[in-house]
């Protein structure tokens, strides 16, 4: 077996894993004086900025180029983690073991803290080299992106000090694969998550009332996983699409009632909906208003999330970043494969300023775990993945 456990690269990310910046109420400083470190040994200069809560920081790490009034490359990832069922873990998540097959365990590991070490892996490697290039690089880590990014990348990019970084292209996260592929992300669905609020005649358990909450609401729950149904459908009769290319809805919350024997004034429906990319957001929301009509009305729709449609970035050769990034893939000879990222990401705070984000994680022939238990990286695959941000970088930051 390969000595793993003595790689300075290996040493450095599990370090990073150890941190616990796990939710809910997560203390960054530690976290934040870790990266400080780093940034100091690479003589990278360095900025905290805290655009929602003076507990919830950002940092970024810069690296001026030789021609520093370009657009710059930003490396974006993120800090916080997930929660951890510790008993459905056969190795403690903040403890980054290695088994006698390389695999490193912990919360992060894949997402999404290797990503951010792996860059650093690969500025330390130029540095080393006495490699400059002609854009400035940003190195940004983020927080709360697992909670939406609403006290993070959301207010951030909103601020002065974001502009002031000049940004021309970012880099995020991405999703592993099991297979010999790479996903790259290129857009995202727009999230809404909303109640109906189904109001209607109350009383006596015993009584057949007529325009009950109940009645209503089993029309709404019809329209709406029937809805889902063909959704589903479309993932059958086109092998070729991803979750990602289609509208998912999930009931997520119902609520009413007070006691069994009395018929409630209201009830609640709960949904979260992602948005496919081609779907008209304007006629997405008359649709389900008409439904409401057509359950007997006195239904209000209650949102929580009700994000815009935000452009997808351009993958043709309109974007110097994209081109670049696919000279470097091509030239490592990887397969990759561009998606509609099926969850969230920071990346839509950055596309909905027009600039080009892509989403991309060096780890394939790996199973899929973010979030999951027992999340883990190969050894070999995350040094693996230093070499590959090496050519991107490389590339973007000369375009």
């Amino acid at each position: 077996m390969t000595d793993y456990e003595n790689n300075e690269e290996i040493k450095i990310f599990r370090e990073y894993l150890r941190i616990p910046t796990v939710h809910p109420n997560i203390d960054y400083e530690p976290c934040i004086e870790f990266l400080k470190g780093l940034a100091k040994d690479l003589s990278l200069e360095t900025n905290v900025f805290r655009p929602a809560h003076p507990k919830k920081p950002i940092l970024v790490m810069t690296w001026k180029g030789r021609e520093p009034e370009l657009p710059a490359i930003l490396l974006h990832s993120h800090m916080d983690v997930v929660p951890v069922f510790e008993e459905s873990w056969t190795h403690p998540p903040f403890a980054a073991e290695i088994d006698n097959e390389g695999k490193i365990f912990a919360r992060g590991a894949q997402d999404m803290k290797c990503v951010g070490m792996q860059y650093l892996g690969a500025i330390r490697a130029f540095k080393r080299a006495g490699v400059t290039f002609k854009r400035t690089i940003h190195l940004s880590f983020g927080a709360e992106e697992e909670l939406g990014g609403i006290d993070g990348m959301k207010e951030f990019v909103k601020s002065e000090d974001f502009r002031r970084l000049n940004i021309g292209f970012s880099l995020d996260e991405g999703i592993a694969s099991p297979d010999e592929s790479f996903p790259v992300f290129y857009a995202e669905r727009s999230v809404w998550r909303f109640f109906f609020r189904i109001r209607g005649n109350t009383g006596h358990g015993s009584l057949l009332l007529e325009n009950t909450p109940g009645e209503k609401l089993r029309v709404l729950l019809d329209k709406m996983m029937d809805f889902r149904d063909q959704e589903c459908q479309k993932l059958v009769n086109d092998p070729n699409l991803t979750v990602g290319d289609v509208t998912t809805v999930n009931l997520t919350q119902i609520k009413g009632g007070v006691q069994n024997n009395v018929i409630p004034a209201e009830f609640s429906l709960g949904f979260d909906v992602r948005i496919a990319i081609d779907v008209d957001h304007k006629e997405f929301e008359d649709k389900i208003r008409k439904w409401c009509e057509e359950a007997g009305g006195d239904i209000e729709i209650e949102f929580g999330h009700k994000l815009n449609r935000v452009e997808p970035t351009k993958l043709d050769e309109s974007n110097v970043f994209w081109m670049a990034f696919k000279q470097a893939t091509d030239e490592m000879n990887l397969v990759i494969k561009p998606l509609v990222f099926p969850g969230g990401t920071d990346s839509r705070f950055i596309r909905a300023l027009n600039i080009p984000a892509i989403g991309f994680s060096p780890m394939n022939h790996t199973p899929v775990l973010l979030h999951d238990h027992d999340e883990f990286i190969k050894a070999d695959i995350y040094l693996k993945g230093i070499e590959i941000y090496k050519n991107i970088i490389t590339k973007v930051a000369n375009a």
